[in-house]
């Protein structure tokens, strides 16, 4: 298939990054791409879906990634797995003997293996310049649910209208479940037994980089998990406290042990993020070297330094997150820098997922969570229109249209966009510049 063919199936079809911030994938089609990485690193604790689809579609994902890359004329496919993730290691040496250009990259049970920069230098020892895109180092990186989702397109002609998301933690039955996309975050837990806690939080995402959420915000074509959380619960309190108390507590405490910076993994890289520096000028007002403020905007927000690398527990992610924000919100553009050479001592500088759980307290947590990709029968979805980087889409339907699972509902934005699809059959309830509200006859009869 030819690369313009295919990047117009994938935007229509609504194909977007399915693990992380929801790039429009068509994007990533990219000549220039000499390398594509198939990523199954499973990034955060307690999230096994990806693995789980590649194990059970290893044939059909495999022979899509090879697609991809006959596409875009790539020489070499790179599956970056974990060693641990020995079933669907198995599954892959089955069939990837078809594929000549096609290998294994093993990576180690470290966090976080599977942060695209990171993951580009352990299989092909390629550094990302900070700021910049794998791209230029000709490099694309795509998630295995992305890939599986581009199976679908092109040999089923399905488009992206349910998501595979993980349900753990103080729950009766974890579960990987498939879902409609807009179904409640409410609905999704239930299909995990009941909530084994008082006053649940809702953690959407993983626990290093996830966000507290409601339980009637919909499911999105990015949402990997939900970890049902007790409230007292040491990830929840860290989400919870506000910068102003942070920086008071870090100009209090913070006693520059440099730790936050030596465990940093784009640090490592070699790239000008140095969270003990931005610490010490952040307390301390110090604005004569303003690089340490600016860099902040090189920090990939993996979460390491606040949540296992600081032994006062202070919060350098969140304070970095809210400077980042502030010199987006002026204008302020990332420089262009070049990273310094990789150093050995990174090789011993790696944290053990097994100690970050132990860390977070997530242990008792890393139960059996099968896979189950029964329809779930939902009554009422709300379908966001910007569910991706990029321009929203635009609406296609209006208030009381019949539509059916899979029609598109929302139009590719001008620009960087993607389709949206209803995910169930129903009528139009809602329109809006921002959702769809979708309901069937019953969930009409029921109201």
């Amino acid at each position: 298939m030819e690369m313009k063919e295919l990047s117009s199936i994938m935007q229509k079809n609504g194909i977007v990054g399915a693990g992380g911030a929801g790039f429009p994938s068509y994007a990533k089609l990219n000549e220039n791409a000499e390398t594509l990485i198939l990523n199954c690193a499973e990034c955060e604790p307690l999230l096994r879906l990806h693995r789980q689809l590649l194990e059970k579609y290893a044939q059909e994902i495999v022979d899509t990634f090879h697609m991809i890359g006959e596409a875009v004329g790539a020489k070499e496919l790179i599956i970056g797995i974990k060693k641990a993730y020995t079933k669907t290691i198995d599954a892959l040496n089955t069939v990837i003997g078809s594929y000549p250009e096609v290998r294994l990259g093993l990576l180690d049970e470290v966090y976080p293996a599977g942060d695209e920069v990171v993951l580009i230098y352990e299989v092909t020892k390629k550094v990302v310049r900070p700021g910049g895109l794998p791209i230029e180092c000709g490099v694309a990186v795509f998630n295995v649910e992305t890939v599986y989702n581009v199976y679908r397109a092109v040999n089923q002609e399905m488009p992206v209208a349910d998501k595979l998301v993980s349900v753990v933690a103080e729950v009766e039955h974890p579960v990987t479940v498939r879902v409609p996309i807009g179904t409640s975050i409410e609905e999704t837990v239930q299909l995990a037994g009941g909530i084994t806690t008082e006053n649940p939080v809702y953690f959407i995402g993983g626990p290093m980089m996830g966000f507290i959420g409601s339980g009637s915000q919909p499911v999105t074509k990015t949402t990997n998990a939900v970890l049902v959380l007790p409230e007292e619960h040491l990830i929840v309190q860290k989400k919870r406290r506000k910068a102003s108390i942070d920086l008071k507590r870090a100009a209090a405490c913070c006693c520059q042990c440099t730790m936050c910076t030596d465990l940093c993994p784009r640090n490592r890289l070699g790239h000008p993020i140095e969270p003990h520096l931005f610490m010490r000028a952040a307390t301390c007002k110090d604005v004569q070297k303003p690089d340490i403020f600016v860099n902040t905007m090189f920090c990939s927000s993996c979460g390491l330094c606040e949540m296992y690398s600081c032994m006062q527990e202070l919060s350098p992610r969140s304070l970095m997150a809210e400077y980042k924000a502030g010199l987006r919100a002026n204008g302020i553009k990332p420089p262009q820098v070049t990273p310094k050479p990789v150093g050995e001592e990174r090789e011993y500088r790696k944290v053990p997922m097994e100690r970050l759980m132990a860390r977070l307290d997530l242990t008792k947590y890393n139960r059996e969570v099968p896979l189950t990709e029964e329809p779930v029968p939902v009554s009422r979805v709300k379908i966001l229109l910007s569910q991706h980087i990029g321009a929203p889409a635009v609406p296609a339907v209006k208030r009381g249209d019949s539509v059916r699972k899979g029609q598109m509902i929302a139009e590719p934005g001008r620009g960087l966009s993607v389709g949206i699809h209803a995910s169930i059959d129903g009528i139009v309830k809602e329109v809006s510049d921002k959702y769809i509200v979708i309901e069937t006859q019953e969930g009409r009869a029921a109201r």
